[in-house]
């Protein structure tokens, strides 16, 4: 397992957190997801074997935000 955080700052409420929080059923290999929009960042914790960070950011952008290492 790795842990990555990455900067979204385009969250603005609860909201915007718990959907960037559906990544984790969206790509396989993502074991969980903690955003906070307050700090404008999101901590992932996934199978490297299965997904890779570039996956994770194209994931966030699919669903509306921006996620940068």
């Amino acid at each position: 397992m790795k842990r990555v955080e990455l900067r979204v700052m385009d969250m603005h409420c609860t909201s915007c957190a718990l959907r960037l929080q559906e990544l984790e059923d969206l790509l396989a290999g993502v074991i969980r997801v903690e955003a906070s929009y307050r700090k404008g960042k999101m901590t992932v914790t996934f199978d490297e074997s299965k997904v890779t960070v570039k996956d994770l950011v194209a994931g966030a952008r699919k669903l509306g935000y921006t996620a940068v290492e």
